[in-house]
């Protein structure tokens, strides 16, 4: 198994806090102790008590061995010499703490499993179990799978348990609520990623926002996040955007080009451009407070910057239908006012034809899709010889009278048949963008 530096995991204060609490009462004071034992301590109402003399010798001993190799080794003496002492959760507690520092992470949850099996409630140790098996499981584990449903159940088990957790003594109210805030987030993590392995992302979502509002540098935490919202349906673009940003500016170096790459196509996704990424990206370097994400402009929006930057007698077919199609109704009167009774030449695509009238597609798109956009009145009858065959291309004359905007149609009368190539060629409709779901 890798190693795994534990020190995000609550530290030497896992082996501190035991030590505190791991003398027990002697039980027969007059049988004498082994030889450079420690007196027993004073017997406490709570404390648990150690009758047998040899018991208490061993125990003592063990637990007062400075060399960790040594402490081990008196500990699984003690603990399998008496499996059934009152000082087997303590014992535990302690040989956890001892494996953990000296980063033998294996024996380390094999003791912290067998301390969780006899105190369901010590949230050390299912802290430790629901830390070691999320990061195996992000690390490519084979068992990931397993790990991950091993690791939400211990993280429910702590954070159930977590307000029943007193306060060791000696432990300040700043440090202890250090603790209780670290162990949060270890909790939440474990069932997040877990969650989000399932898909479940109305689970993994609350769970991972509070590991990263009380870890914000923590990759492991933070790219999952952004997963979580730009997974959901409908995307959750606002925060999905802004923590995959937060990911790429804490991801391993090798990883933040890639990282980076992604945020941006879904800031583009959404925005609909590029403009204003630099400034989101910066912020999120920064670590500042959120930001806000404008979504793409509406159809109406980018209807209006056409209008208001194009005169409409300069706009070719395409862009007439855009503006009728997807124009505020001020934009459309002030287009149509401007074109209407007016004669425009143009070339198009026949679709279908009588003598007096032509249907025809005049944008590229409706061109591509073979279908009529424009109906030419003639005042006189074509003569059939003039009549162009259905499927070619042909240069007109007309004058707009009326148009519909779904399904667009522009009916031009006046019509001519004209000799030379018309001056405006068939052309594609502006880019419309969706105005995304609300978030």
């Amino acid at each position: 198994m890798k190693k795994i530096l534990l020190t995000v995991v609550l530290g030497v204060a896992v082996v501190a806090v035991a030590q505190d609490a791991a003398k027990p009462a002697q039980g027969q004071p007059a049988a004498a102790p082994a030889q450079g034992a420690a007196p027993a301590a004073a017997p406490q109402s709570a404390a648990p008590v150690i009758k047998d003399p040899a018991e208490y010798n061993a125990y003592v001993g063990a637990v007062q061995q400075t060399d960790p190799t040594a402490k081990i080794s008196g500990l699984e003496a003690f603990l399998t010499q008496y499996p059934n002492s009152v000082m087997k959760n303590q014992a535990l507690e302690i040989l956890m703490g001892t494996y953990q520092q000296t980063n033998n992470p294996k024996k380390t949850m094999e003791t912290a499993t067998k301390l969780v099996t006899a105190d369901t409630c010590n949230v050390r140790a299912l802290a430790l179990l629901a830390y070691f098996d999320r990061i195996m499981a992000q690390g490519g584990d084979p068992n990931a799978k397993q790990l991950l449903i091993d690791g939400k159940k211990y993280g429910q088990q702590g954070l159930d348990c977590l307000p029943k957790f007193n306060k060791p003594d000696g432990t300040s109210e700043g440090d202890f609520g250090k603790m209780k805030d670290q162990m949060t987030g270890i909790f939440n993590a474990a069932i997040g990623i877990s969650c989000l392995q399932d898909k479940d992302y109305g689970c993994a979502g609350p769970s991972l926002r509070k590991t990263v509002d009380l870890n914000p540098a923590d990759f492991s935490v933070v790219y999952p996040l952004a997963l979580t919202y730009l997974g959901q349906t409908p995307p959750d673009y606002q925060n999905g955007i802004w923590f995959a940003a937060r990911a790429a500016a804490v991801a391993p170096p090798a990883a933040q080009a890639q990282i980076e790459k992604y945020a941006r196509s879904q800031y583009v996704k959404f925005h609909a451009g590029d403009d204003g990424w630099a400034e989101v990206l910066a912020g999120a370097k920064a670590n500042g407070p959120q930001m806000a994400i404008k979504p793409a402009p509406t159809p109406a929006e980018q209807c209006h910057a056409m209008v208001a930057s194009k005169k409409p007698e300069e706009m070719n077919f395409a862009e007439w239908q855009f503006a009728f199609t997807n124009c505020a109704q001020e934009d459309q009167d002030a287009v149509w006012n401007a074109i209407k009774g007016k004669a425009v030449q143009m070339n198009g695509t026949v679709i279908s034809t009588t003598a007096t009238e032509f249907q025809i597609a005049g944008s590229s798109d409706d061109i591509d899709a073979k279908k009529a956009d424009i109906t030419l009145k003639f005042e006189d009858k074509v003569p059939v010889r003039l009549i162009p065959k259905d499927g070619s291309s042909f240069d007109f004359q007309g004058e707009p009278a009326s148009y519909t905007p779904n399904p667009f149609m522009m009916v031009m009368e006046k019509g001519q048949l004209l000799k030379a190539k018309a001056a405006a060629p068939a052309a594609k409709k502006p880019p419309v963008h969706k105005k995304p779901a609300a978030q």
